[in-house]
């Protein structure tokens, strides 16, 4: 934020009772001081990521200076919601006007009654029909709209296509089903010298996360419609534990380290060790940037199975307290921060680019119908990665049935862990008994839930 919207909320602080909100200080119940609205924001990039902070503080600006009637007050944060304080700041009427949260937590807010409903207001964001629907509808509930998304993502399968080549597959052609997987996994693993062919994760909720996207490509979910009930113990959830056992037992395509984490697999990945594994588009640049690994190499096919895949990404929601001033002011906020195609702090793409940022990879992908294609238009055009390596991934993907992680996610998670990490540690893991014990663990931390 620019050091004179600093200044001034700090003059009208000094004027309060330090024991009154600074929400409730000013010129009325509306958030205005001195003629103006005023909105806190939160999710300001941290001092230390110098690149994304001038972005945001550069973009706040400009929002300020189109609209001099509103006065953005930022706060920055890392990570942007904290799982530990979040609850605690919703409880204690500390959270900011216009707050970040993860898709998982939408319905949250709003049952526990923290959340303005915008849906008296929501054709003031002149973006939002333009948004992909199946993003829009996670934020809302009931029929009313209690959040905006802001960014999305689902995973694939990231694969090395130098691997690709020397075990005599095709690099423009990943594999589609999980027996395809295996085979090619095989194969790679084949070229010996340490080399992996598929790797997952089975450690610090990791391998619960995981297990829940590959049950969904395979049709399945970890939780009944109801949600009151765990729906693992099934054909769907054999399938990926026996997958993943076969694998590691049968074929030794897995190497013999097991109990990974995200760095680990990241770390083999960039090191030209591993032929695939699972995650978003995201994880691309960081296996440059931080692991080593050559973007000519890294390449990015649709989630394998067929059926489903998980997708995940944040939005913002509104505080409850917020005056009708304060919401039309944030959803102004929005457009211009987030929503814009080929604009603004995610959307610059030609600023982006100039930064040494990656620009080119297939999401977020946000918008639809002409929006996402004047967005798509400005990505290409100042690509700086090699756009082609993902295509399968666009051409695949968006096939896909799209599921959010089930309630209670890092608790499952820490369930399932135990399961994914039993058949890649014991070979004579019982995968029949390892669901029936995790499906009553998952049914107990429903029924508390």
């Amino acid at each position: 934020m620019r050091s004179t919207g600093f200044r001034r909320t700090f003059v009208a602080l000094s004027v309060c009772s330090l024991a009154l909100a600074a929400s409730a200080c000013g010129s009325g119940d509306d958030g205005s001081a001195s003629g103006k609205t005023r909105i806190t924001v939160n999710c300001e990039p941290p001092k230390s990521a110098k690149v994304d902070r001038g972005f945001f503080e550069q973009d706040v600006a400009a929002f300020e200076k189109q609209h001099p009637d509103i006065d953005v007050v930022a706060h920055d944060a890392f990570p942007c919601q904290d799982p530990k304080t979040f609850d605690a700041k919703l409880a204690g009427g500390q959270m900011e006007d216009v707050f970040y949260t993860y898709f998982t937590d939408a319905r949250h807010v709003v049952d526990i009654r923290q959340a303005a409903d915008l849906t008296p207001y929501i054709k003031e964001l002149k973006s939002y029909d333009t948004l992909q629907k199946q993003l829009r509808d996670i934020y809302t509930v009931d029929g009313k709209i209690y959040g905006i998304p802001r960014t999305g993502y689902s995973m694939g399968l990231i694969y090395n296509r130098k691997l690709f080549q020397q075990a005599g597959l095709d690099p423009d052609k990943p594999p589609a089903t999980w027996d395809e997987v295996r085979a090619d996994a095989k194969k790679i693993a084949a070229l010996g010298n340490g080399t992996v062919g598929y790797a997952d994760y089975s450690a610090q909720n990791q391998g619960g996360w995981h297990f829940t996207a590959e049950l969904y490509s395979q049709g399945g979910d970890v939780v009944g419609a109801d949600g009151r009930k765990a729906t693992i113990d099934t054909p769907e959830g054999h399938a990926v534990l026996q997958n993943l056992h076969d694998m590691r037992w049968a074929d030794d395509s897995m190497g013999s380290k097991q109990l990974l984490v995200i760095n680990d697999v990241q770390q083999l990945m960039g090191s030209g060790k591993l032929g695939m594994y699972l995650s978003a588009p995201d994880n691309i640049p960081i296996l440059v940037k931080e692991k080593g690994g050559n973007y000519k190499d890294l390449a990015l096919g649709p989630m394998p199975g067929g059926k489903g895949t998980l997708i995940g990404g944040d939005g913002y929601m509104f505080n409850k307290h917020d005056t009708p001033a304060q919401i039309r002011a944030g959803l102004k906020w929005l457009d211009h921060m987030f929503l814009t195609p080929g604009t603004g702090f995610l959307g610059d793409y030609a600023r982006a680019k100039k930064a040494d940022a990656p620009v080119g990879l297939p999401e977020p992908r946000l918008f639809t119908g002409a929006a996402d294609a004047k967005d798509q238009q400005v990505k290409k055009a100042n690509a700086n990665v090699p756009v082609e390596n993902y295509q399968a991934f666009l051409d695949g993907n968006h096939t896909l049935q799209l599921k959010i992680e089930p309630p209670d996610a890092q608790q499952i998670y820490s369930v399932l862990d135990s399961a994914v990490s039993a058949v890649l540690t014991k070979k004579d893991a019982d995968i029949d008994q390892l669901l029936k014990d995790a499906s009553g663990k998952i049914d107990g931390i429903l029924a508390r839930g």
